[in-house]
């Protein structure tokens, strides 16, 4: 099977010290992250479920996530990552889950080791349940032996630090997962500080590269995660969303205030700049060559 952009992906991986990415809710979002100048777009479970107004608890269904993924890829040349969450059941699941992601031209997904459904890892008093460890490698491997391109990265996503087990079992974790063909494993933490990240990056032996989200920590940045070695990805994985939530709060209140639009009028992209996000030109050339 064809995925240019899985092959894409893969390349940047091996040839890159680090790759970093955004996380989008949509594809005007995706569009963004790439004009931006990122090497891949995270098409975020937590960020989707938002944009449904909605809690990201395994509420939306596999094809809810996995369409508006599609919409990414089709707006971006750059590759998206697919946030998979549990991968919506078992590894039966995951099995169908990797057929129409390849069959979308999505490049990678990552799938985490929670119990189905789940909660969102940085909500403060959150059920963070964790799958068999045995089972989730399995959903790994299923992943891996379905897949018709090579290049397609299957990431494994522990969270034993957001549940609160400890280094050894998070280890623990991730070795089995790098075992059943993981291409990296993402560690993650609610820390406020990154002590238990670094520990867990100095502790890693697998060659196996890691990815880290660097949101709860935001100190570790760029310079201090390449210095540490052997972690291969950077996500931001909601900052965007949460800045647009910000700026439309702060646009809806100041219309409410003063009764109109005038105010927030130079505070807010321009319709041409809309226009150009839209692919307005390309869209009136073509009309003018065809029609």
């Amino acid at each position: 099977m064809t995925n240019e952009k899985a092959t894409v992906f893969k390349n940047l991986l091996l040839s890159r010290p680090y790759i970093t990415g955004v996380g989008a809710r949509d594809a005007l979002e995706a569009k963004m992250i790439g004009r931006a100048g990122f090497d891949f777009v995270w098409a975020s479970g937590f960020c989707v479920s938002a944009s449904y107004g909605l809690p990201d608890a395994s509420i939306l269904s596999m094809k809810h996530f996995v369409e508006e993924a599609r919409a990414m890829n089709e707006a971006v040349t750059i590759p998206i990552l697919f946030d998979g969450d549990t991968g919506y059941g078992n590894a039966v699941n995951v099995i169908y889950l990797t057929r129409i992601l390849e069959e979308a031209g999505i490049a990678a997904m990552c799938l985490e080791d929670k119990r189905f459904p789940k909660d969102t890892s940085l909500l403060a008093g959150g059920r963070q349940e964790l799958l068999d460890p045995t089972e989730f490698a399995g959903k790994i491997k299923a992943a891996k032996d379905t897949q018709k391109n090579e290049d397609f990265t299957v990431v494994a996503r522990t969270e034993a630090l957001i549940a609160g087990m400890g280094q050894e079992e998070a280890i623990k974790r991730a070795t089995l997962y790098a075992e059943a063909g993981a291409d990296c494993i993402f560690i993650h933490s609610k820390s406020k500080a990154p002590d238990e990240i670094i520990e867990f990056v100095n502790s890693w032996k697998s060659p196996v590269p890691l990815v880290l989200v660097p949101t709860s920590y935001p100190d570790l940045t760029e310079d201090k995660i390449e210095a540490l070695g052997k972690v291969k990805v950077i996500i931001y994985a909601n900052q965007v969303l949460r800045a647009a939530v910000k700026a439309s709060q702060e646009v809806l209140a100041e219309i409410k205030r003063s009764k109109g639009v005038k105010k927030v009028e130079d505070t807010i992209a321009s319709l041409d700049e809309i226009f150009d996000l839209q692919d307005i030109k390309q869209m009136k050339e073509n009309e003018r060559k065809y029609t």
